[in-house]
């Protein structure tokens, strides 16, 4: 069930129901795909204007589109500042670079967790480049595209800001083998790094580890199989690590949030 009315001279709104399929998923015209119940996506997505009710009482999604075939439309107002641009670019960039993967151990389109690592890093910063940087975060690290790219599309900052939380994969040795070698790396990295990056840090291993206590609370400690790294000391041993690098943000609700999933994930 979806209508759509006028919304300005370039957008157009669109409304679809929420309601559950039998596999407990409903529709996201976003990402094109089915995504899961549990996740809150609709309220970080950038394209979601709010909630409806149809003629039947039953709740409906309203997202804010432009007309075009993009994945991920053009949807801001004509004179929005460039701030907001900036961040509707890295969007559709990171869109596009993701575009057909999915999230480890479910059918989650890829990009969900850019772009809530994105919405977590605007309620610690309102710097348009570090936000943008945040959608960017792991397109040089997963997808073909290079620092380079970034630095054309956007700016040496943002590039920066990426090339930080960016891991040297080491792409002719098996991911299992150079998981902890990864992890140490990072965090050496991080310890002296500006609050810019350390806040698309926390954003990224908060989005990770709130996804990490959906599973945990399904189907307990064997989740820890569908990673790299099974042993699921290695990865308390990893979060812990991160919850010390950023101590210096320990002030944020986010960072408390954090701690407070280890708690409940490690004990």
């Amino acid at each position: 069930m979806e209508h759509s009315t006028d919304k300005g001279d370039h957008n157009r709104v669109y409304e679809h129901l929420t309601a559950k399929r039998a596999d407990g998923c409903f529709y996201c015209r976003s990402v094109n795909a089915s995504v899961e119940g549990d996740f809150p996506f609709c309220e970080v997505c950038p394209l979601f204007d709010g909630f409806t009710e149809d003629g039947d009482g039953r709740s409906a999604v309203r997202c804010v589109y432009a007309d075009g075939e993009k994945e991920f439309p053009d949807y801001l107002p004509q004179d929005a500042d460039e701030g907001l641009k900036v961040c509707e670019r890295a969007i559709q960039f990171a869109a596009e670079a993701h575009k057909g993967d999915f999230r480890k151990g479910n059918h989650l389109p890829y990009i969900v967790h850019p772009m809530e690592v994105m919405v977590l890093v605007s309620q610690m910063t309102d710097d348009p480049e570090v936000i943008a940087a945040g959608a960017l975060h792991d397109v040089v690290e997963d997808t073909p595209h290079t620092l380079e790219d970034l630095r054309a599309a956007f700016s040496e900052r943002v590039a920066h800001l990426v090339a930080m939380e960016s891991e040297d994969k080491r792409p002719d040795r098996p991911k299992s083998e150079t998981w902890r070698i990864r992890k140490e790396e990072s965090l050496a990295h991080d310890k002296d790094a500006p609050a810019e990056a350390k806040y698309i840090m926390l954003a990224d291993k908060l989005s990770n580890m709130r996804a990490t206590l959906r599973d945990y609370e399904k189907d307990g400690h064997a989740i820890w199989q569908k990673f790299n790294m099974k042993d699921e000391a290695q990865q308390e041993w990893y979060y812990r690590s991160v919850a010390e690098v950023l101590q210096s943000l320990k002030d944020e609700p986010l960072y408390r949030e954090y701690e407070g999933i280890l708690q409940k994930i490690f004990g």
